[in-house]
């Protein structure tokens, strides 16, 4: 995905000013900043949330313009919120197809293909690492790791391409958050891309390919890890020191 040139306002508020993103094909990208450095607006634009007042959206090579996340999703363009959005009340494979189920027909009639649904989020949960007795298990007595995996899945298992997560280890335990970061990088490998939207530099340092920096509304280091340290990040995004204070102005994109 590229985009060029993104501008957002909100009544008198300028969101975004003019900012350059692109990610390519299985990489992870950290987009960080402080509150109100609009990163947030700037992943709803990508998913169709939001429309941009100017600029340009292109995916796979193709200039778009999505009216709203279904139509990104339709591309392969996912986003998973810090609330999840899952049902707690209700079981792991209801969650895992919710608003996607799979039915079978009795003459005339649509009924829930349950066998099949179990069977596959099943199957699902061995894959990414999620040890639970049955797919029936109630989502609200999973941990948060869990819930987060699941929500994660979630989004691949219908054919993402590129995954948004935002702050996915914010309310998490070591533990679960290593577990989740690890899922990261197994849907590198699988040619994902994705975008981390984090607090925790150290976090997303871990699984990043690149980091993107934005300061109310602009783009101030688009920078790969392997030229910074998570102090040198977050000295960037305090404003205590600038790429040029670190030497790398030239190794930044545009």
């Amino acid at each position: 995905m590229k985009l060029i040139g993104i501008y957002k306002r909100f009544g008198a508020v300028e969101a975004l000013k003019g900012v350059n993103f692109e990610i390519a094909r299985g990489e992870v990208v950290g987009l960080v900043g402080d509150n109100g450095a609009g990163k947030s607006t700037l992943a709803k634009i990508m998913v169709g949330f939001y429309q941009p007042d100017r600029g340009e959206i292109y995916f796979e090579g193709k200039k778009v313009r999505f009216k709203s996340p279904r139509e990104a999703r339709k591309r392969g363009i996912e986003i998973v919120y810090q609330d999840l959005a899952l049902v707690e009340d209700l079981n792991i494979y209801r969650n895992l197809f919710l608003g996607r189920e799979k039915t079978r027909k009795l003459g005339f009639l649509k009924l829930l293909d349950k066998k099949t649904m179990k069977n596959e989020a099943f199957k699902l949960l061995r894959e990414i690492g999620i040890n639970v007795r049955t797919p029936d298990d109630i989502v609200k007595y999973l941990s948060g790791g869990e819930r987060q995996s699941i929500a994660i899945a979630r989004a691949v298992r219908f054919g993402a391409k590129l995954l948004i997560l935002d702050e996915p280890t914010a309310a998490l335990s070591i533990r679960e958050s290593e577990k989740v970061l690890e899922y990261i990088k197994e849907l590198k490998s699988k040619g994902i891309s994705v975008v981390v939207i984090s607090h925790n530099v150290y976090h997303v340092y871990s699984v990043a390919d690149r980091f993107v920096v934005l300061d109310r509304g602009v783009k101030i280091a688009d920078i790969e890890k392997k030229y910074v340290s998570p102090e040198d990040v977050i000295d960037i995004i305090a404003r205590r020191k600038t790429l040029k204070d670190l030497g790398l102005q030239d190794m930044t994109r545009e």
